[in-house]
């Protein structure tokens, strides 16, 4: 297979150092592509010609610029297969879900085109007579995009297209184990005729994202991975005045009420829990069941999960794909062990799957734990793998208490056929996503996606008009057309005595 390059300057390009490295199919070791590994000067000719790029790009009218994103879309849409099974292949999601990660990146990007026609301020009353006064939306400049590896097209939407269509340029680091993915995607960018500079690609590992966070030049880094580096790059950011968008971790629970559809319950934490092998910062690693119908509720729930087939994410007959790599395996098998150690039960799984073609790959099998209190670890750190806690709750008040009772705070779901409860629910849970008689994942482009306390830093991503302020800087207007001096709060006693006159 040949080596993929970087995009810098509308050029594609090899490293300066001309290293490379290698990305590889986690179901079974296949070599994807070869890319380059950048270095701090690479990521430095990016945002040069970022801000080269960014005086003409945001004196372009914002419907042309929609007009790029929307032809990006159609090509998005043709090659939607393609992409699909190139994104299985390289991330090992089962193909099905793979299609839908490239149908929300279609579905982003229709929705923030139109904002190139819309892309709303302010225009409000004045205080004074012959006074008008409005606010706009400035683009900030160049933007430093940090994506994951386990929404390799989906989560880059969310950021690369609200940011070009606010008159953004962007220098994207994709995460070191899905850069093909990323270099077809920015292909695609091309394609639909982005200019030069506007869009601008770096492959490598933590010190090329390091490098893009600390450059002068970079004015806002969008970042969507763990809470621990997180909160490194909030820290050097915080230092240098630069916002900073943070999209994080989570530890997200089903709550199911003893007058839950438990059918329903069930499917919505079979998907939540083990889609994506567990490898969504939304994915429900808390079962939060009311004691009257825990047991029940286990006994089917370990049934089903003991039923899923592991494999290659391209096998209509695969239910869980891979993890993404060893170290993954090795994080997860960990919280195994500290499970046991605090004196949770494994109910189903606990262990990595190595049975024939498994081997070849980095699967662990869907794991149940029963008995977890919620001060236990697995009760309230991220796992990120197909590992699921199941805790007991007292009543209705006691079930939220222990959901909102963790340093995360990103998505909720909580079944009842109770229309009081589900109300209460919608009022106390203290999570940025609440689904009622749903699981704990999927989002929707027209509305904002994101979490509270560790989870974030609250910004939002996604749709709606919220995620355009992490993009743009608001810009106050006033435009007095009286032919005089007015002095605002000063004359405005002056102003009312004349209209009482």
């Amino acid at each position: 297979m040949p080596n993929e390059l970087n995009y810098i300057d509308g050029k594609w390009t090899p490293a300066r150092s001309g290293k490379t490295f290698a990305s590889h199919n986690p179901a079974n070791g296949d070599l994807i592509g070869v890319v380059p590994l950048s270095a701090r000067e690479d990521v430095g000719d990016a945002v040069e010609a970022a801000a080269r790029a960014f005086e003409k790009w945001r004196k372009y009218p914002a419907p042309k610029r929609a007009e790029i994103i929307y032809r990006a879309v159609e090509i998005l849409r043709a090659r939607k297969q393609m992409l699909g099974e190139l994104l299985t292949r390289e991330m090992g999601k089962v193909i099905k879900e793979a299609l839908g990660d490239v149908q929300e990146a279609i579905d982003m990007g229709m929705y923030m085109a139109g904002e190139g026609r819309r892309l709303n301020g302010l225009v409000v009353p004045s205080e004074l007579p012959n006074k008008w006064g409005m606010a706009v939306r400035d683009p900030l400049g160049v933007v430093g995009v940090i994506t994951p590896w386990n929404f390799p097209i989906a989560v880059p939407s969310w950021k690369i297209f609200p940011a070009l269509i606010c008159g953004n340029t962007i220098v994207w680091k994709p995460a070191e184990d899905t850069p093909v993915l990323a270099i077809e995607f920015v292909k695609i960018l091309q394609e639909a005729g982005l200019p030069p500079g506007v869009m601008n690609l770096v492959c490598g590992y933590g010190d090329a994202g390091e490098a893009l966070v600390d450059h002068p030049n970079v004015r806002v880094i969008t970042f969507t991975g763990s809470t621990a580096t997180g909160t490194k790059v909030a820290t050097k950011c915080a230092q240098n005045l630069k916002r900073v968008s943070l999209e994080m971790g989570g530890k997200n629970a089903i709550i199911v009420l003893d007058d839950a559809d438990i059918d329903l319950a069930i499917e919505g934490i079979l998907w939540s829990a083990f889609g994506t092998s567990g490898q969504r910062c939304t994915a429900c690693s808390r079962v939060i069941a009311h004691a009257a119908i825990k047991n029940n509720l286990l006994d089917q729930l370990a049934a089903r999960t003991a039923k899923l087939k592991l494999g290659d994410g391209l096998a209509p007959t695969t239910d869980v794909g891979p993890v993404i790599n060893q170290k993954a395996i090795e994080k997860i098998d960990a919280y195994t062990q500290v499970a046991k150690k605090e004196g949770a039960a494994i109910v189903v799984g606990g262990e990595p799957a190595r049975a024939g073609e498994l081997a070849k790959g980095f699967f662990y099998a869907p794991t149940i734990f029963d008995n977890v209190a919620p001060t236990m670890r697995v009760g309230q750190e991220e796992i990120f793998g197909p590992a699921l806690s199941v805790l007991r709750a007292d009543s209705f008040d006691h079930a939220i208490a222990i959901n909102n009772q963790t340093n995360y705070g990103l998505s909720t779901s909580v079944y009842t056929l109770n229309i009081n409860r589900a109300f209460e629910a919608m009022r106390d849970v203290t999570t940025g996503l609440l689904y009622v008689n749903a699981g704990t994942i999927g989002s929707e482009v027209q509305l904002p996606f994101g979490g509270t306390r560790g989870t974030g830093n609250g910004h939002r991503e996604g749709g709606g008009y919220p995620v355009l302020d992490t993009f743009t800087e608001w810009k106050t207007i006033y435009v007095d057309y009286s032919g005089r001096l007015q002095r605002a709060q000063i004359d405005t006693d002056e102003l009312s005595s004349r209209i009482v006159q």
